[in-house]
C-alpha cells in the first residue's frame, strides 16, 4: 500500500471509531430503533436513486435488511444507550470471531486450533468487560453481543446473495431496513414526535446526524470499498485492528468516558484475539460486507 492508500484506511478506522461517540450524542435525546430508521433514511436518500439491484436480488437484500439493519445495528444502538461507547467499541470486535464460527458451522471452513484459540480470546475479553463499573447491568452488553452474532449472519447472508456492487447493497439494505426500523420503534418506543423536535432544535444533535450518516455510512464506506478493489484484505485488516482503539479513546477524550482497568484489559485480550483470528486464523468478512461497528 502506498502512504496515500494507508492515510485513506487510517481515516477510514478514524471515522467508525468516531461514530461511536456521534451515535452516543444523538441517543441524549432520540430513542435507539428511531435512530437507527432516520440514519438509514438518509443514506438510502443518497445512494438508492442512483444504485439499483436487479430484482431477483430484492428478496435477498430485504433479508439481510432485517438480520443486519434490524438485528445488527438496532440491537447495538439499543445496547449503546445503555452502556458507554468505549464498552461498545471494544464489543463490535466480536463480529470476527462470530463470522470464523458461523462460517465453520454454514460453509464447513476449517476451524483451526489458532482460530479457537483466537475466538476464546476475544469472548474472554468481552466477558471481562461485563464487571465494568460503568455498567449498571449486564443487559446491553448482552444485547451488543447478540447484534454481533447477528452482523456475522449477514455475513453469510450476503455470501449467498452473489455478486453485488456494494453501494448497491448499502443502499437498498438501508431502504429496507428504514421502515422495519420505524415499526419496531412505533412498537416498542415512545415520544418520537418530540424526539424529533428536539433534535431538529440542537445542533449538537443534528451534527451528530449528518455524521452517522455522511461521514460514517457514506465517507468511510466509499472509501472501504475503494481500498478493497486496490488492495487485499490481508493487508488492510491490521489497520482496522485500530478501530477499537479510536473507539475507546473518543468516549474517554470526548465524552469523558471512565478508563477502568476492565475496559484497557479485557480491550487488548479481546484485541489481540480478533488478531489472532484474522491474521493467523485468516478469516475475514466479504469484500461487499462492512466492517463491524456502529
Amino acid at each position: 500500500m502506498n502512504a496515500r492508500d494507508v492515510l485513506a484506511a487510517l481515516l477510514v478506522v478514524t471515522l467508525w471509531g468516531l461514530n461511536f461517540v456521534a451515535v452516543k450524542t444523538a441517543l441524549q435525546v432520540m430513542p435507539p430503533f428511531l435512530l437507527t430508521s432516520v440514519r438509514f433514511a438518509g443514506v438510502a436518500l443518497c445512494l438508492a436513486p442512483f444504485f439499483r439491484p436487479r430484482r431477483d436480488q430484492l428478496v435477498g437484500i430485504a433479508g439481510i435488511a432485517l438480520v443486519l439493519g434490524c438485528g445488527h445495528f438496532g440491537l447495538l444502538f439499543v445496547g449503546l444507550s445503555g452502556m458507554d461507547a468505549a464498552t461498545t467499541a471494544i464489543v463490535t470486535q466480536l463480529g470476527t470471531p462470530f463470522s470464523a464460527l458461523l462460517a465453520w458451522l454454514a460453509f464447513g471452513e476449517k476451524l483451526s486450533p489458532a482460530r479457537a484459540l483466537g475466538m476464546v480470546m476475544a469472548f474472554g475479553g468481552v466477558a471481562l468487560l461485563a464487571g465494568e463499573p460503568s455498567l449498571p447491568h449486564a443487559l446491553p452488553l448482552v444485547l451488543a453481543v447478540i447484534a454481533m452474532l447477528a452482523w456475522a449472519a449477514s455475513n453469510v447472508q450476503v455470501k449467498r446473495l452473489g455478486a453485488i456492487r456494494p453501494l448497491v447493497l448499502n443502499g437498498w439494505m438501508a431502504l429496507f431496513a428504514a421502515p422495519m426500523l420505524l415499526v419496531l420503534s412505533l412498537g416498542t418506543e415512545t415520544g418520537q414526535g418530540d424526539a424529533m423536535i428536539a433534535a431538529l432544535d440542537d445542533w449538537r444533535i443534528l451534527a451528530a446526524l449528518g455524521y452517522t450518516i455522511i461521514a460514517s455510512s457514506l465517507v468511510a464506506y466509499s472509501l472501504w470499498y475503494r481500498l478493497l478493489a486496490r488492495h487485499s484484505m490481508n493487508q488492510i485488516v491490521p489497520i482496522t485492528l485500530l478501530g477499537p482503539v479510536v473507539g475507546v479513546a473518543s468516549g474517554v477524550l470526548l465524552l469523558g468516558e471512565p478508563l477502568s482497568w476492565h475496559k484497557l484489559v479485557g480491550g487488548a485480550i479481546t484485541i489481540a484475539g480478533v488478531a489472532v483470528v484474522q491474521l493467523i486464523g485468516g478469516v475475514q468478512p466479504p469484500k461487499d460486507e462492512p466492517e463491524p461497528g456502529a
